[in-house]
């Protein structure tokens, strides 16, 4: 079954938490608040259910965390610790139970050119400060800015995550060439390879309709495994990405000069970072509050997330943050609770401490079947539907966010589609500012102005009034509009000096109290009262001049 975006997203996204402080997310430690509502959940059929799918994360996160370390150019145990720390971490504190962070590729792409320049030891120290970075980020509740994001972006960031997910997995069809290079599997080989991922994808898909004792994907990895060792067929293993065995992560500070010259090093690799991680930490928040029907949780995510990399950096980890794949397995698998989250992590020590052999004959073949399954489950299919019926400046942010996902960064995907997004809707807004006229008794005109007033709006407002042809007084009704911004202040004052000029009188009528409050406080009205929506008396303001004008 896949998790396509729900079309109601966008009203869902109110991830405020102005009433949470930092001592209700210490609280997460305790096994009071929400902690223990999470395991007050656990009965012996969903501790079997949550381990199981924790097992089944732990074994998808082996392959990303080797892999998205090479990408870092860092040793594949600086990738698994990362995974078992962040994970951990996060599962326990952070602001959704049932997601899965750990290492990942968005931060990995990032990470290689400080490490090539500087070193692996710049890396740690890096990865500390942004997470410093994050929690200073949830502490100021900077989270809750994810509601920015509109709901066509979150369209292209969930099509665009999945396009790279499975991008990432074409990697495993290519084998060592004679000169060392990677080349594509022909023949045989690619056959079974196919043969293998297509038996785990069946697998995964047919088995729910048969049971639930097991997770899908795990049963499918276990069965696909089983089959290529019994036969001994000649496939890819994960052992032939590299070896998986070691000891418990030790504390290590990181090994570089405390001077400013370091900070200026670390410090813009730590800014991007932490906007990464935490963009797709908040990103995927939302995407598992959908599933789960949980809201909530930013600014603790962030904490949470920021607390995982400082860890990380003190014992040998690359850094990561959510996982959208690794957290929809675990959705899928059956796991809700922060029981598969942790014990995800503590699989992925078992596997490093005890079981690397075993590990490491798996096939990777199962593996990408399992995330190809995820892909497909991941990828918002309703969206090429959504698009035909949407604005066309709608349709085409999803289409941007999705590319620019894909063949740039997921950071850069979402500050162009909120970008678009907002130039988009300033623009239709900007068009739509008209005024109905109407003489009253007493011989003055009356402008009854439809549409917001602001940046972009002004130029259609002033073009809206004729002062050498009005009459003595004009009114200017704003029950049908909002004074937005300075522009907006700088356009009223303007107006008012033009019918100055003239020997005529400006007044505004029918002010919201928010508007009031601007024009009050910019020093523009010459009476300081209630509006009128409230009290139902028709209070016209006059306007002073050379209050905005004379700034410049």
């Amino acid at each position: 079954m896949g998790y396509e975006v729900p079309l109601t997203l966008l009203q869902k996204m109110d991830i405020s938490v102005t009433k949470q402080s930092f001592a209700a997310f210490a609280d997460r430690f305790s096994l009071s608040g929400r902690n223990k509502t999470d395991f007050s959940l656990l009965n012996p059929m969903r501790v079997k259910t949550e381990l199981l799918s924790g097992l089944t994360v732990a074994l998808a996160l082996v392959p990303e965390a080797v892999a998205f370390a090479f990408v870092a150019g860092v040793h594949p145990l600086v990738g698994l610790y990362a995974a078992f720390i962040v994970g951990l971490v996060t599962a326990c504190v952070g602001g959704r139970a049932g997601m899965i962070s750990g290492a990942t590729g968005a931060l990995a792409v990032v990470m290689v050119a400080l490490v090539a320049r500087h070193g692996v030891e710049y890396l740690f120290a890096t990865v500390v400060l942004m997470g410093v970075l994050q929690i200073l980020a949830g502490l100021f509740r900077l989270g809750k800015f994810i509601r920015l994001v509109p709901h066509p972006v979150m369209l292209g960031f969930v099509n665009g995550l999945a396009i790279v997910i499975f991008m990432a997995q074409l990697t495993q069809f290519q084998v060592p060439g004679v000169d060392g290079s990677k080349e594509w599997m022909t023949g045989t080989p690619l056959a079974i390879m196919l043969g293998l991922v297509a038996l785990t994808m069946a697998i995964i898909w047919l088995l729910p309709k048969l049971t639930n004792i097991v997770p899908a994907p795990l049963a499918g990895i276990g069965i696909v495994a089983a089959i290529v060792i019994l036969f001994g067929i000649d496939v890819p293993r994960v052992g032939d990405l590299a070896s998986i065995e070691g000891g418990l992560p030790a504390f290590h500070i990181p090994m570089v000069p405390l001077t400013f010259e370091t900070l200026e090093i670390i410090f813009p690799f730590a800014v991007i970072l932490a906007a990464i991680g935490l963009i797709e930490s908040l990103l995927t928040l939302n995407l598992v509050g959908e599933i789960t029907g949980k809201r909530g949780g930013a600014s603790q995510e962030c904490i949470a997330q920021g607390v995982a990399n400082s860890v990380t950096g003190f014992f040998g980890g690359m850094g990561g943050c959510a996982m959208i794949g690794q957290s929809m397995i675990n959705m899928k698998s059956g796991g809700r609770t922060r029981l598969s989250g942790i014990s995800a992590a503590l699989f992925l020590l078992i596997f490093i401490l005890f079981t690397s052999n075993l590990i490491e004959q798996i096939p990777l073949a199962a593996l990408v079947g399992v995330m190809f399954m995820v892909v497909i489950g991941t990828f918002a299919w309703k969206s090429f539907v959504i698009m035909r019926r949407v604005p066309l400046s709608d349709a085409l942010v999803i289409v941007l966010v999705t590319l620019v996902t894909v063949f740039a960064d997921l950071a850069i995907a979402v500050v162009v589609g909120v970008i678009v997004s907002a130039l988009t809707y300033a623009w239709q807004n900007a068009t739509r500012i008209q005024a109905k006229t109407s003489q009253a008794e007493n011989g003055s005109k009356i402008y009854e102005i439809e549409g917001p007033l602001f940046f972009g709006s002004t130029d259609g407002f002033s073009e809206l009034f004729d002062p050498a042809e009005d009459p003595a007084l004009v009114i200017v009704d704003f029950a049908g509009s909002r004074v937005a911004d300075q522009s907006a202040l700088q356009a009223i004052e303007a107006l008012a000096l033009k019918y100055e000029r003239e020997g005529k009188t400006l007044q505004l009528r029918h002010l919201s109290h928010d508007c009031h409050r601007l024009l009050n406080r910019a020093g523009q009205l010459m009476v300081d009262s209630e509006d009128d929506p409230d009290y139902g008396i028709a209070v016209d303001y006059s306007v002073k001049t050379g209050i905005i004008g004379d700034s410049h």
